[in-house]
C-alpha cells in the first residue's frame, strides 16, 4: 500500500502546483488584458472541456487496460500495440475537431460571444488560436491515462508541474515583455500545448516494456475494448453536458465582462478538483488490481480508508471557501466589484463540487470493477430531468441560478447513484460509509466553519482576516481528523514515530 500513498502524494503535489499557479496568476492576467478579455479565457476553458467529449472513453480505457495487462507478465507486445492503436485514433480525432472549430471560428466570434470594447478581429484570432491549442493539447490526456495505468504517477505529475509552470509564468512574461494582448496570450497557449503533448508522448513510449516487435495498429484491439470505451464515452458526453451546460448558456447570454465574473468564481471553486481528481487517479489502478485478484477484504479496507482520507482533505477546505467566499475573493483580487459579483456563485459552486467529491470514490470504483454503465445510467437520467432545470435556472438567475443548479445536480449522485453501487458491490459497507466516512466529518466541518463565520469580529486588517481564515481551517482540519478513525490511526502512528525518535 506504500505505493498508493506515494502516488497520492505526488498526484497532489503536481496538481496542487499546477492549480495554484493557474489561480494565483488570474489577477495578473486581468491587469494586462482586462476583465473583458479574461472572459475569452473562460470561453477557452469551456472549449477545452467540451473537447473532452471526443475522448470517447479512450483515455480511461487505456488506463484500465494497461493496469490490467501490466499485472500479467509477457504482455509487452500487447501493451505497445494498445498504445499505438489508441494514439492513432486519438490524434485523428484531435485534428478533425480542431479543423471543425477553426472553420466555425467566425460564427463563434461574431455571433456567440458578446463583446463591448474588444476588437472583433482580435476576438476572431483568439478563437482560432484556441482551436489550435485545444487540438494540440488534447492527445496529452491519452498519454496521461496510459502512464497512470502503469503507475507512473511521479512522472506524470513532474511533467504536469513543469508544463503548468511554463504555461502560467510563460504567459505572464509574454504579456509583460512582448505584447499585453489576448492574441499574445493564446499564441503562447498554442506553443505550450504542443510541448505538453510532445512531452507526454515521449514519456509514454519510454515507460512501456521493450519489445523487438514493431508496434502496430490493430483493429481487433478496438473490437475488444469498444463496449467499455463506449460506456465511458457516454458518461463523459453526458457528464460534460451536465457540468458545462451552464457555462455554455452563460457565455451566450452574458457579456464577456459578466461572464468573466462567473469564470473567476468557477476557477476558485475548481481548486476543490485538485483534491478529488489526483486522489481518485492514484487509487484507480489499485482498485482494478484488488478487484481482479479478488482480494475483497483488502478492497473493503482500502475503500473505507480512502473515503475517510478524502473527506479529511476535502471538507475543511470546502467549508472555508463556502463561508468565507467574499473575504477570500477580496484578498485575492483586490477588487470590490469582482468580489460582490462572484462570491455567492463561488459558495454555491463549491457546495456542488464538494458533493461530487464525496461520491467520487464509489463512482470511481464502478468502472474499476467493470461496471461503467452505472454512471452512464445515472447521468442519462440526470440529463432528462436536470438539463431543463439548468436552462431554466440560468435564464432565471443567470450565474447564481447556474450555481444553484450545480448543487441540485450533484445532490442526485449521493441520493441515487451511491445506493445502486452498494447494492451490487460492498453492500455490507454502505451504512459505515454513509455515517462514519461521510456524514460525521461533514457535520463537524460544517459546524466549526459556520460558528467561525457567526462570531468573526469586524476586521480591517488583511493580516487579521487571513489569520482568522487560516485559524478556522486549522481547527476544522484538526477536529475533522479526530472524527475519522483511519485519520486518527495515521496521526497516532506518526506521533509514535516522532516521540521514539
Amino acid at each position: 500500500m506504500s505505493s498508493i500513498k506515494i502516488n497520492v502524494i505526488v498526484n497532489y503535489i503536481g496538481r496542487f502546483w499546477t492549480a495554484l499557479i493557474a489561480i494565483l496568476l488570474i489577477p495578473i492576467y486581468i491587469k494586462f488584458i482586462g476583465i473583458e478579455a479574461y472572459g475569452l479565457v473562460g470561453f477557452f476553458t469551456i472549449l477545452s472541456s467540451v473537447m473532452g467529449i471526443l475522448d470517447l472513453g479512450i483515455g480511461s480505457t487505456m488506463n484500465r487496460e494497461l493496469a490490467r495487462r501490466s499485472v500479467t507478465p509477457s504482455t509487452a507486445d500487447s501493451q505497445r500495440d494498445l498504445v499505438r492503436t489508441l494514439e492513432l485514433v486519438y490524434w485523428g480525432i484531435a485534428i478533425l475537431a480542431g479543423t471543425i472549430v477553426l472553420i466555425g471560428a467566425p460564427l463563434i466570434a461574431h455571433k456567440w460571444i458578446h463583446t463591448e470594447n474588444l476588437n472583433p478581429d482580435s476576438v476572431l484570432l483568439a478563437v482560432q488560436l484556441m482551436a489550435i491549442s485545444v487540438a494540440l493539447r488534447f492527445p496529452s490526456s491519452l498519454y496521461q491515462g496510459g502512464l497512470m495505468g502503469l503507475h507512473k504517477q511521479v512522472l506524470v505529475n513532474s511533467i504536469l508541474a513543469i508544463n503548468g509552470t511554463l504555461r502560467g509564468f510563460g504567459a505572464v512574461l509574454v504579456l509583460w515583455f512582448i505584447s499585453p494582448t489576448i492574441e499574445a496570450f493564446f499564441i503562447w497557449q498554442v506553443i505550450i500545448s504542443l510541448l505538453d503533448s510532445l512531452a507526454f508522448f515521449i514519456a509514454m513510449w519510454a515507460s512501456l516494456p521493450k519489445s523487438e516487435v514493431k508496434s502496430k495498429f490493430r483493429f481487433n484491439i478496438i473490437k475488444d475494448i469498444w463496449r467499455y470505451a463506449a460506456a465511458i464515452s457516454a458518461n463523459a458526453l453526458i457528464g460534460v453536458v451536465l457540468s458545462q451546460l451552464d457555462k455554455v448558456i452563460l457565455s451566450k447570454m452574458l457579456s464577456l465582462k459578466m461572464f468573466a465574473y462567473y469564470t473567476i468564481a468557477a476557477t476558485v471553486a475548481s481548486s476543490i478538483w485538485m483534491i478529488i481528481i489526483p486522489f481518485n487517479n492514484a487509487l484507480f489502478p489499485s482498485l482494478v488490481k484488488l478487484f481482479e485478484e479478488k482480494k475483497i477484504e483488502e478492497l473493503k479496507k482500502l475503500f473505507h480508508d480512502s473515503s475517510q482520507i478524502l473527506s479529511f482533505l476535502l471538507l475543511p477546505l470546502s467549508f472555508v471557501l463556502i463561508f468565507f467566499s467574499k473575504e477570500i475573493l477580496l484578498l485575492w483580487m483586490h477588487n470590490q466589484a469582482i468580489a460582490e459579483n462572484s462570491y455567492l456563485i463561488l459558495s454555491f459552486l463549491v457546495i456542488g463540487t464538494a458533493l461530487n467529491g464525496l461520491v467520487s470514490l464509489p463512482a470511481n470504483c464502478a468502472p474499476a470493477f467493470g461496471w461503467p454503465m452505472l454512471i452512464t445510467y445515472t447521468n442519462l437520467l440526470q440529463a432528462i430531468a436536470i438539463i431543463p432545470l439548468i436552462v431554466g435556472m440560468v435564464y432565471w438567475k443567470q450565474g447564481i441560478g447556474a450555481s444553484i443548479a450545480w448543487i441540485i445536480l450533484n445532490s442526485t449522485y449521493i441520493i441515487f447513484m451511491v445506493p445502486f453501487f452498494f447494492r451490487r458491490y460492498l453492500l455490507s459497507e454502505q451504512k459505515k460509509w454513509y455515517l462514519k466516512d461521510i456524514l460525521l466529518p461533514t457535520i463537524v466541518a460544517f459546524s466549526i466553519c459556520a460558528f467561525s463565520k457567526i462570531i468573526v469580529p469586524a476586521m480591517d486588517s488583511k493580516i487579521a482576516i487571513v489569520s482568522w481564515i487560516i485559524m478556522t481551517w486549522g481547527i476544522t482540519v484538526l477536529l475533522s481528523g479526530l472524527s475519522l478513525l483511519h485519520v486518527r490511526n495515521i496521526a497516532k502512528k506518526q506521533l509514535n514515530i516522532i516521540f521514539k525518535i
